[in-house]
């Protein structure tokens, strides 16, 4: 257990952004070193530029699959430095989600050494793990690829929650973009011109209406506006402009219907880039035997949206779940809570010693 905080750091130090693929690189040749000086088999699955490490038996089924993902979003080289302070570790990618990585290759390094002194077969280990590298831009190519290669009965995500917190259910992300044209004309006669940007911003104004709602937990329908772009000359009313929109919905929620509506109403027209769907656990004798184990942890559920989008595609059960760090993903002060780390991969440790040896669906 005491190699996880070392290894996460270590973990840390790989600028995994995507606008760096060569980090991304590094980081997986890493954890393929780690796996080899331990002598764990392994698959590297290359889905266009994407790569993602897969251990599990070579029968391609295993009762259980712990998931996690390497890349972190942009920030400066200086957060890729790991600080340790109080029972804090700090850094780019410490909570979301390298310090799950080094906790999956912990474990599973722990169970084969233990499986291989019993004299079994490492096939007989009862999980396996998938380290993906795209989880921040959708996870196309990693989980939703390397998914249809393994059958599973449950699925460990290790990218939210707390370790008091199980999360359940996650809000379905949609991702549109609004593009308005308009005529373009000299800022002193504006009046010849027709403001693609005003349009815009009226039609944002519009969207705003379908989302003044509240409701326990604020488990409801929201939007965020992440981006506008426009065109770069000064003194010019601009032609074009577009804004991109992130909304997260929930089984409330008839999205068709929704864009169907708001296409009509607006001047822009609505571009849909990405739809992911909800995320519902379900009930699982996995998750009883987690929530038997772990006694002060309960189910929850989340606005926040990861790689467990894809379970249900499969018909895969299974749960969000984490280490603590104060919602801090994605901030200048991300960190990882360590003693969290350790609490976590005890549980995880249990569960795992009481599963069946040798696979088998439940």
């Amino acid at each position: 257990m005491e190699q996880i905080i070392p290894l996460t750091k270590d973990l840390i130090r790989f600028k995994s952004m995507h606008s760096k693929p060569m980090e991304i690189r590094r980081c997986v040749t890493f954890i393929e070193n780690f796996l080899n000086t331990h002598e764990i088999e392994y698959r590297l699955l290359d889905h266009p530029k994407v790569p993602s490490i897969l251990v599990a038996p070579s029968s391609g089924f295993v009762p259980v699959l712990i998931m996690s993902h390497i890349d972190v979003v942009d920030s400066p080289d200086e957060r890729f430095v790991p600080v340790e302070k109080d029972q804090r570790l700090y850094g780019r990618g410490s909570l979301d989600d390298k310090y799950a990585v080094a906790l999956s290759l912990v474990l599973l390094k722990k169970h084969l050494k233990r499986l291989r002194k019993q004299g079994k077969h490492p096939d007989d280990v009862p999980f396996g793990i998938l380290i993906t590298s795209d989880e921040e831009i959708g996870g196309f190519n990693g989980a939703k690829k390397a998914l249809q290669k393994i059958k599973t009965d449950f699925c460990i995500v290790l990218d939210g929650g707390s370790v008091e917190k199980i999360v359940v259910k996650e809000k379905g992300l949609l991702r549109l973009k609004l593009i308005s044209r308009g005529k373009t004309a000299n800022d002193p006669r504006p009046w010849r011109g027709e403001n693609a940007l005003e349009k815009l911003i009226d039609d944002y104004i519009k969207i705003r209406t379908y989302f003044v709602r509240s409701a326990p937990e604020h488990w409801h329908r929201a939007v965020n506006i992440s981006r506008i772009e426009t065109g770069k000359r000064f003194h010019r009313v601009p032609k074009y402009a577009e804004a991109k929109l992130d909304i997260r919905y929930t089984e409330n929620d008839d999205m068709e219907a929704f864009i169907a509506k708001i296409q009509k109403e607006l001047h822009s027209t609505v571009v849909i880039e990405t739809i992911t769907p909800i995320f519902d656990e379900g009930p699982s004798s996995y998750l009883d035997l987690l929530l038997a184990i772990s006694k002060n942890t309960a189910v929850g559920f989340e606005d926040g949206s990861n790689d467990a989008r894809f379970l249900s595609e499969y018909g895969i059960k299974g749960i969000v779940w984490g280490a603590d760090g104060d919602q801090s993903q994605h901030s200048k002060t991300e960190h990882v809570n360590v003693e969290s780390v350790y609490s976590l991969y005890r549980i995880l440790n249990a569960f795992i010693d009481q599963l069946p040896i040798r696979p088998q669906t439940v």
